[in-house]
Order: structure tokens, then sequence, then C-alpha cells
């Protein structure tokens, strides 16, 4: 493990593209669903390790809402690892509150199996004065998606007359995101050698720092996750001034 500098050099807020699990199984011979299960166990090594080291937030793209569109039989696995993960994780909730471990879900649970929706509900943790790390789970998450739940949002309340729509502002919009209450991803990370965003935190990542790897999500390490933390605390960020 790597000597992190001062948490005021680390990232409030990391994003995290979790790719790379077909492509994984696929070159060892194995079926796609078997890196999606190993895909998994990281992000479960990952989610405590960013609490242990105390990052405000992270936030996992686990399916989005383009991800209907591959096979069935890659789906019902998805929603399987997924109900897995919440019975552990509602086993767990007491003792994640104690370290500081709030578990959220965002994304538009309107086409989520009912029984995992019930799963949510009663895993999810409110955000507390003791919380540490919030964790956000990304499930049938799209940034436009999210962008058009907001804009609805505001034209409902424009059109009772809550907002002047001369006046509509930044944070007006922002109270729609799912996000709303959370610092902006500082970083985004995407490993497995693609360099898009893939229509995550579209609003959010205007100003985040990107950092791109070769490593297939399955083998992602916390060495790996230092190395990203290591070269954003290098950048510097003037956000458009000099």
């Amino acid at each position: 493990m790597a000597k992190l500098p001062d948490k005021k050099y680390l990232p409030r807020h990391v994003g995290i593209i979790m790719d790379g699990n077909g492509r994984w199984a696929k070159k060892r011979g194995l079926i796609r669903t078997e890196g999606h299960k190993q895909g998994a166990k990281v992000f479960r090594t990952i989610s405590d390790y960013a609490c242990k080291i105390g990052l405000d937030c992270v936030t996992f793209y686990a399916f989005s809402t383009e991800n209907w569109k591959r096979p069935v039989d890659e789906i019902d696995t998805l929603m399987e690892i997924f109900q897995e993960y919440l019975i552990v994780a509602e086993d767990s909730k007491e003792k994640n509150e104690k370290k500081g471990y709030c578990l959220r879900f965002i994304g538009d649970t309107g086409a989520i199996p009912q029984e995992l929706v019930n799963l949510m509900e009663v895993t999810e943790q409110d955000i507390t004065p003791r919380t540490k790390t919030v964790v956000n789970i990304a499930i049938n998450y799209g940034g436009r998606q999210e962008i058009l739940k907001s804009v609805n949002e505001i034209a409902q309340q424009v059109a009772i007359g809550l907002i002047d729509p001369n006046n509509i502002t930044q944070e007006d919009f922002e109270k729609g995101l799912y996000t709303a209450g959370l610092p902006d991803p500082d970083l985004i990370i995407r490993p497995s050698g693609e360099c898009r965003l893939s229509n995550f935190l579209t609003w959010q990542s205007a100003y985040s720092e990107l950092w791109f790897s070769d490593i297939p999500w399955p083998e992602f390490t916390t060495d790996d996750f230092d190395t990203a933390l290591l070269e954003y605390a290098k950048r510097n960020r003037s956000f458009g001034a000099v």
C-alpha cells in the first residue's frame, strides 16, 4: 500500500465505473457472468477501503440505464449478485453504521424487481453526523435520465408557482439530482481501457479529474486505487481560473 498524502490533498468524492468484467472472463475462457461475480468481490474490497482511508463519498456505477440491452441471462445474473449483496449488507448494517459507512442507492428504481427495491429500502442508510463515508451504488442509473428527472421536477414546481422560471438557479437544479447534498466527484476512475464516461454523473462531472487504466475491474486492487489517488493529488485544479 502506498503512503497517501494528507486528506486535504485527496478527493472528497470518487466516482468509479466498474468496467471490464465480461472481457476479463472471456480472456480466461469463462462465461461473462463469472467476471461480474469477481467484480462484485472487488467492489466490496474497494468500498471498505474507501471507508478505511476516510474518503467522504464514493459512487460505483453498477448498472446503467443502457445495460438492459444485454442478454437476459446476464441481466438475471447481475440482479442475483445484487440481491446477494443486499442480503449481506442488511445483515451488516449495524456493523457498517458503527464504522461510519453509509450505504445509499441512486438511479430509477421503477424497472428494478420489487423484491430488490424492498431490500434496497431496508438496507439504505441515512446520512448522520457520524457518517464517515457515503457509498453510493448507481443502479439503473443514467446521467441524462437524471438530468431529465430534475428538469421535470422543476417544471412541475414552475407550473404551480413555486419557482419563477426566470430565476432558476444551479442550486434549484441540483436539488433534483440523486446526489443532492453531496459534493461533486473530484475524481472519476475507469479501468479496463475505455476512455469515456458512458453517461455517468453527467452533470456532476463537469470539473472532475479523470483517471483511466487498462486494468480490468476484476483485477483492480487497493494499490491501483492508491495510484489513482496519488495521481489526483499531483494535479492542479484551477476550475477555469489561472
